[in-house]
Protein backbone atom coordinates (compact mmCIF):
# COMPACT_ATOMS: atom_id res chain seq x y z
CA UNK A 1 0.00 0.00 0.00
CA UNK A 2 1.83 3.36 -1.28
CA UNK A 3 -0.56 6.57 -0.14
CA UNK A 4 0.39 10.22 -1.54
CA UNK A 5 -1.43 13.47 -0.90
CA UNK A 6 -0.79 16.14 -3.20
CA UNK A 7 -1.58 19.63 -2.72
CA UNK A 8 -1.52 22.76 -5.01
CA UNK A 9 -2.75 25.89 -3.70
CA UNK A 10 -2.62 29.37 -5.92
CA UNK A 11 -5.47 31.08 -4.73
CA UNK A 12 -4.85 33.07 -1.44
CA UNK A 13 -7.23 36.47 -0.87
CA UNK A 14 -6.91 37.08 3.03
CA UNK A 15 -9.69 38.92 5.39
CA UNK A 16 -9.00 41.63 2.70
CA UNK A 17 -10.49 40.71 -0.08
CA UNK A 18 -8.40 43.38 -2.07
CA UNK A 19 -4.82 41.43 -0.37
CA UNK A 20 -4.21 39.17 -3.40
CA UNK A 21 -1.00 36.85 -3.19
CA UNK A 22 -2.12 34.14 -5.26
CA UNK A 23 0.39 32.02 -7.26
CA UNK A 24 0.21 30.80 -10.77
CA UNK A 25 2.37 27.61 -10.48
CA UNK A 26 1.66 25.24 -7.48
CA UNK A 27 -1.97 24.05 -9.40
CA UNK A 28 0.02 23.00 -12.51
CA UNK A 29 2.67 21.42 -10.83
CA UNK A 30 0.30 19.27 -8.21
CA UNK A 31 -1.57 18.17 -11.25
CA UNK A 32 1.87 16.78 -12.71
CA UNK A 33 3.65 15.28 -9.63
CA UNK A 34 0.06 13.53 -9.15
CA UNK A 35 0.37 11.90 -12.72
CA UNK A 36 3.87 10.85 -12.65
CA UNK A 37 3.35 9.38 -9.32
CA UNK A 38 0.34 7.27 -10.18
CA UNK A 39 2.26 4.90 -12.56
CA UNK A 40 5.52 3.43 -13.22
CA UNK A 41 7.11 4.52 -16.48
CA UNK A 42 5.85 0.43 -17.39
CA UNK A 43 2.14 1.47 -16.97
CA UNK A 44 2.18 -0.41 -13.55
CA UNK A 45 0.29 0.98 -10.36
CA UNK A 46 2.50 3.18 -7.99
CA UNK A 47 0.99 5.61 -5.29
CA UNK A 48 -2.86 5.83 -4.25
CA UNK A 49 -2.71 9.29 -4.84
CA UNK A 50 -5.49 12.50 -3.45
CA UNK A 51 -5.01 15.42 -5.44
CA UNK A 52 -6.10 18.46 -3.50
CA UNK A 53 -6.40 21.75 -5.37
CA UNK A 54 -8.25 25.20 -5.63
CA UNK A 55 -10.35 24.99 -7.92
CA UNK A 56 -12.39 22.84 -7.42
CA UNK A 57 -11.21 21.64 -3.96
CA UNK A 58 -11.91 23.08 -0.73
CA UNK A 59 -8.24 23.90 0.49
CA UNK A 60 -9.27 25.47 4.20
CA UNK A 61 -7.15 24.59 7.67
CA UNK A 62 -9.14 22.20 8.51
CA UNK A 63 -9.75 20.02 5.02
CA UNK A 64 -5.79 20.19 4.96
CA UNK A 65 -5.14 19.33 8.11
CA UNK A 66 -8.11 16.31 8.24
CA UNK A 67 -6.33 15.25 4.90
CA UNK A 68 -2.58 15.07 6.50
CA UNK A 69 -4.06 13.28 9.37
CA UNK A 70 -5.16 10.26 7.14
CA UNK A 71 -2.26 9.90 5.07
CA UNK A 72 -0.23 9.13 8.11
CA UNK A 73 -2.68 7.02 10.24
CA UNK A 74 -2.82 4.00 8.12
CA UNK A 75 0.10 1.30 8.52
CA UNK A 76 0.89 1.62 4.61
CA UNK A 77 4.18 0.68 3.21
CA UNK A 78 4.34 4.56 2.07
CA UNK A 79 3.04 7.94 2.91
CA UNK A 80 4.07 10.09 0.91
CA UNK A 81 3.02 14.03 1.27
CA UNK A 82 3.89 16.71 -1.61
CA UNK A 83 2.94 20.67 -0.78
CA UNK A 84 3.35 23.38 -3.53
CA UNK A 85 2.02 26.60 -2.09
CA UNK A 86 3.05 29.80 0.33
CA UNK A 87 4.90 28.66 3.14
CA UNK A 88 5.75 31.35 5.88
CA UNK A 89 8.25 31.51 8.51
CA UNK A 90 7.56 32.82 11.85
CA UNK A 91 9.21 33.32 15.66
CA UNK A 92 7.21 29.89 16.42
CA UNK A 93 8.41 28.15 13.11
CA UNK A 94 7.46 27.22 9.63
CA UNK A 95 3.71 27.03 8.03
CA UNK A 96 2.23 25.78 5.34
CA UNK A 97 -0.46 28.38 4.08
CA UNK A 98 -3.88 27.93 3.64
CA UNK A 99 -6.40 29.39 1.10
CA UNK A 100 -8.23 30.75 4.44
CA UNK A 101 -5.30 32.33 5.71
CA UNK A 102 -5.80 35.21 8.63
CA UNK A 103 -3.44 36.86 10.78
CA UNK A 104 -2.32 34.54 13.49
CA UNK A 105 -3.72 31.73 11.62
CA UNK A 106 -2.18 31.26 8.61
CA UNK A 107 -2.12 27.54 7.85
CA UNK A 108 -0.76 24.69 9.25
CA UNK A 109 2.56 24.58 11.27
CA UNK A 110 5.16 22.44 9.66
CA UNK A 111 5.64 21.18 13.14
CA UNK A 112 2.07 19.81 13.51
CA UNK A 113 2.76 17.78 10.40
CA UNK A 114 6.55 16.70 12.01
CA UNK A 115 4.07 15.05 14.57
CA UNK A 116 1.86 13.83 12.87
CA UNK A 117 4.53 12.36 10.39
CA UNK A 118 6.30 10.72 13.67
CA UNK A 119 3.62 8.72 15.06
CA UNK A 120 2.34 7.31 11.91
CA UNK A 121 2.32 3.54 11.44
CA UNK A 122 3.53 4.01 7.83
CA UNK A 123 6.40 1.77 7.10
CA UNK A 124 7.91 4.84 5.37
CA UNK A 125 7.24 8.54 4.92
CA UNK A 126 8.64 10.88 2.47
CA UNK A 127 7.35 14.79 2.42
CA UNK A 128 8.07 17.23 -0.53
CA UNK A 129 7.77 20.83 0.05
CA UNK A 130 7.94 23.65 -2.82
CA UNK A 131 7.33 26.61 -0.71
CA UNK A 132 9.03 29.70 0.80
CA UNK A 133 10.96 29.11 4.13
CA UNK A 134 10.47 24.69 3.21
CA UNK A 135 13.72 24.48 4.75
CA UNK A 136 11.90 25.21 8.46
CA UNK A 137 10.79 21.79 8.35
CA UNK A 138 12.20 19.88 11.33
CA UNK A 139 14.07 21.97 12.25
CA UNK A 140 15.38 21.39 16.51
CA UNK A 141 12.78 22.19 19.25
CA UNK A 142 15.76 23.35 21.02
CA UNK A 143 15.39 26.51 17.76
CA UNK A 144 18.77 25.58 16.60
CA UNK A 145 17.86 25.62 12.29
CA UNK A 146 21.10 23.60 11.82
CA UNK A 147 19.99 20.58 13.77
CA UNK A 148 16.95 18.62 12.55
CA UNK A 149 14.42 16.41 14.44
CA UNK A 150 13.64 13.41 12.23
CA UNK A 151 12.11 10.23 13.47
CA UNK A 152 12.90 7.20 12.08
CA UNK A 153 12.12 6.07 8.50
CA UNK A 154 11.60 9.94 7.40
CA UNK A 155 13.15 11.82 4.93
CA UNK A 156 12.16 15.31 3.98
CA UNK A 157 13.02 17.31 0.71
CA UNK A 158 12.18 20.81 0.43
CA UNK A 159 12.43 23.47 -2.27
CA UNK A 160 14.71 26.08 -0.36
CA UNK A 161 16.41 26.65 3.35
CA UNK A 162 14.44 28.10 6.15
CA UNK A 163 15.48 31.71 4.36
CA UNK A 164 15.27 31.41 1.52
CA UNK A 165 12.02 31.99 -1.11
CA UNK A 166 10.80 29.26 -3.42
CA UNK A 167 10.66 30.58 -7.35
CA UNK A 168 8.24 29.89 -9.81
CA UNK A 169 9.45 30.25 -13.78
CA UNK A 170 7.70 31.72 -16.34
CA UNK A 171 6.14 27.96 -17.68
CA UNK A 172 3.89 27.76 -15.33
CA UNK A 173 5.79 25.67 -12.82
CA UNK A 174 7.85 25.98 -9.87
CA UNK A 175 11.66 26.56 -10.11
CA UNK A 176 11.93 22.94 -7.72
CA UNK A 177 9.14 21.22 -8.23
CA UNK A 178 10.13 21.30 -12.59
CA UNK A 179 13.11 19.83 -11.92
CA UNK A 180 11.42 17.23 -9.38
CA UNK A 181 9.26 16.90 -12.07
CA UNK A 182 12.41 15.76 -14.46
CA UNK A 183 13.71 13.64 -11.63
CA UNK A 184 10.81 11.40 -11.48
CA UNK A 185 10.44 11.12 -15.20
CA UNK A 186 13.57 9.27 -15.41
CA UNK A 187 16.70 11.58 -14.74
CA UNK A 188 17.64 10.73 -11.18
CA UNK A 189 16.67 6.78 -12.13
CA UNK A 190 19.84 3.99 -11.42
CA UNK A 191 20.94 1.55 -14.10
CA UNK A 192 18.25 -0.40 -12.75
CA UNK A 193 15.20 2.35 -13.07
CA UNK A 194 14.69 2.87 -9.87
CA UNK A 195 13.82 6.82 -8.36
CA UNK A 196 14.71 7.47 -4.82
CA UNK A 197 14.48 10.28 -2.23
CA UNK A 198 18.31 10.40 -2.31
CA UNK A 199 18.66 10.21 -6.22
CA UNK A 200 15.85 13.11 -6.70
CA UNK A 201 18.10 15.20 -4.31
CA UNK A 202 21.16 14.54 -6.17
CA UNK A 203 19.72 15.34 -9.46
CA UNK A 204 18.13 18.67 -8.11
CA UNK A 205 20.90 20.05 -6.07
CA UNK A 206 23.23 19.38 -8.64
CA UNK A 207 21.09 21.37 -11.72
CA UNK A 208 20.66 24.53 -8.99
CA UNK A 209 23.76 26.80 -8.80
CA UNK A 210 25.47 28.25 -5.66
CA UNK A 211 23.68 31.76 -6.20
CA UNK A 212 19.73 30.12 -6.38
CA UNK A 213 17.68 28.33 -3.86
CA UNK A 214 19.09 25.54 -2.59
CA UNK A 215 17.34 22.60 -1.61
CA UNK A 216 17.18 20.97 1.48
CA UNK A 217 17.67 17.28 2.73
CA UNK A 218 16.77 15.43 6.06
CA UNK A 219 16.32 12.38 6.18
CA UNK A 220 16.52 9.37 9.26
CA UNK A 221 16.38 6.24 7.37
CA UNK A 222 18.13 2.30 6.98
CA UNK A 223 16.77 2.07 3.58
CA UNK A 224 15.90 3.97 0.56
CA UNK A 225 12.39 3.11 -0.94
CA UNK A 226 11.91 3.44 -4.48
CA UNK A 227 9.52 6.04 -5.09
CA UNK A 228 8.58 5.39 -8.64
CA UNK A 229 10.84 3.20 -10.97
CA UNK A 230 11.05 3.46 -15.21
CA UNK A 231 12.36 0.93 -17.00
CA UNK A 232 15.71 -0.02 -16.66
CA UNK A 233 18.78 1.37 -18.72
CA UNK A 234 20.01 -1.49 -18.64
CA UNK A 235 17.37 -4.68 -19.11
CA UNK A 236 17.96 -6.69 -15.87
CA UNK A 237 18.53 -10.18 -17.51
CA UNK A 238 21.14 -8.63 -19.09
CA UNK A 239 22.80 -6.95 -16.12
CA UNK A 240 23.04 -10.59 -14.62
CA UNK A 241 25.02 -11.79 -17.07
CA UNK A 242 28.20 -9.65 -16.10
CA UNK A 243 29.39 -12.49 -13.61
CA UNK A 244 29.40 -14.48 -17.06
CA UNK A 245 31.87 -11.90 -18.69
CA UNK A 246 33.88 -11.49 -15.31
CA UNK A 247 34.07 -14.49 -13.51
CA UNK A 248 35.91 -12.95 -11.19
CA UNK A 249 35.31 -9.11 -10.30
CA UNK A 250 39.48 -8.61 -11.11
CA UNK A 251 39.39 -10.58 -14.08
CA UNK A 252 39.63 -8.60 -17.57
CA UNK A 253 37.86 -9.92 -20.76
CA UNK A 254 40.01 -10.24 -23.52
CA UNK A 255 38.82 -8.59 -26.67
CA UNK A 256 40.16 -9.18 -30.35
CA UNK A 257 38.50 -8.08 -34.03
CA UNK A 258 36.32 -11.20 -34.32
CA UNK A 259 33.90 -9.25 -31.28
CA UNK A 260 33.94 -5.65 -33.70
CA UNK A 261 30.97 -6.39 -35.63
CA UNK A 262 32.33 -3.96 -38.65
CA UNK A 263 35.16 -5.57 -38.89
CA UNK A 264 36.05 -8.55 -41.38
CA UNK A 265 36.90 -11.05 -39.06
CA UNK A 266 33.69 -10.50 -37.04
CA UNK A 267 31.97 -13.62 -35.31
CA UNK A 268 28.23 -13.49 -34.53
CA UNK A 269 27.96 -14.77 -31.17
CA UNK A 270 31.00 -12.66 -30.18
CA UNK A 271 29.66 -9.53 -31.66
CA UNK A 272 26.50 -10.12 -29.45
CA UNK A 273 28.78 -10.27 -26.83
CA UNK A 274 30.61 -7.29 -27.76
CA UNK A 275 27.08 -5.75 -27.45
CA UNK A 276 26.23 -6.34 -24.06
CA UNK A 277 29.88 -4.99 -23.02
CA UNK A 278 29.22 -1.61 -24.88
CA UNK A 279 26.04 -1.53 -23.20
CA UNK A 280 27.99 -2.00 -20.13
CA UNK A 281 30.39 0.87 -21.08
CA UNK A 282 27.46 3.34 -21.84
CA UNK A 283 26.58 2.84 -17.96
CA UNK A 284 30.43 2.99 -16.52
CA UNK A 285 30.11 -0.57 -15.55
CA UNK A 286 32.63 -1.28 -18.03
CA UNK A 287 35.74 0.24 -19.39
CA UNK A 288 38.49 -0.58 -22.30
CA UNK A 289 41.89 -1.17 -20.69
CA UNK A 290 44.94 1.11 -22.48
CA UNK A 291 42.44 2.43 -25.15
CA UNK A 292 40.06 5.01 -25.11
CA UNK A 293 37.25 3.69 -26.79
CA UNK A 294 35.50 -0.20 -26.99
CA UNK A 295 36.21 0.06 -30.94
CA UNK A 296 39.89 -0.06 -30.54
CA UNK A 297 39.92 -2.23 -27.65
CA UNK A 298 38.57 -4.64 -30.08
CA UNK A 299 40.68 -4.04 -33.30
CA UNK A 300 43.79 -3.76 -31.15
CA UNK A 301 43.30 -6.93 -29.28
CA UNK A 302 43.24 -5.40 -25.92
CA UNK A 303 41.05 -6.07 -22.66
CA UNK A 304 38.17 -4.31 -20.97
CA UNK A 305 37.66 -4.55 -16.99
CA UNK A 306 35.05 -3.87 -14.48
CA UNK A 307 34.81 -0.50 -13.11
CA UNK A 308 34.32 0.76 -9.33
CA UNK A 309 30.35 0.70 -10.21
CA UNK A 310 30.28 -2.74 -12.55
CA UNK A 311 32.28 -4.27 -9.51
CA UNK A 312 28.88 -2.97 -7.52
CA UNK A 313 26.69 -5.11 -9.59
CA UNK A 314 28.69 -8.03 -10.17
CA UNK A 315 28.45 -8.06 -5.93
CA UNK A 316 24.66 -7.53 -6.65
CA UNK A 317 24.18 -10.66 -8.90
CA UNK A 318 26.22 -12.64 -6.98
CA UNK A 319 24.60 -11.83 -4.32
CA UNK A 320 21.17 -12.77 -5.68
CA UNK A 321 20.09 -9.30 -4.79
CA UNK A 322 19.81 -8.35 -8.67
Amino acid sequence: MRKALVIGINDYKGEDKNQDVSLEGCVNDAISIASILEKNGDGSPNFDVKLITNPPNTTDIPTIRWLIEDLFEAPNDVALLYYAGHGLLKSTGGYIVTSDFRQYNEGISMQEILELATNSEARSKIIILDCCHSGSFAASNLGNSRVSNLCDELTVITASRNIESAAELDDGHGVFTSLLINALQGGAADIRGHITAGSIYAYIDSALGAWAQRPIFKTNVSRFVSIRSINPKVPLEKLRQIPRYFPKPENEFKLDPSYEPTSEKAIGFKCAIFKDLQDFESEGLVKPVDEEHMYYAAMNSKSCKLTALGYHYWRLVKQNKL
